[in-house]
């Protein structure tokens, strides 16, 4: 599996666990529904940037997030 659709698939179960749409994650991060889908879907890669946002919002550690961390 691609490293971009392993991100995607984290962070929306990530972000479903915590009660957030995809709506309401993507106003918190400050960005389009659609980037937010694009790489929920495993089409764009996370920036560091973005998975730091993304980790604040939604209280977790980045070690929780990562794809390979088991």
């Amino acid at each position: 599996m691609e490293t971009a659709e392993k991100w995607g698939r984290r962070i929306r179960a990530f972000r479903k666990l915590k009660g957030y749409t995809q709506e309401s994650l993507a106003k918190e991060l400050l960005v389009s529904v659609s980037i937010l889908g694009e790489i929920e879907r495993g089409n764009r890669i996370p920036t560091d940037d973005m998975i730091e946002l993304i980790v604040d919002v939604l209280n977790i550690s980045r070690e929780e997030l990562e794809p390979d961390s088991k």
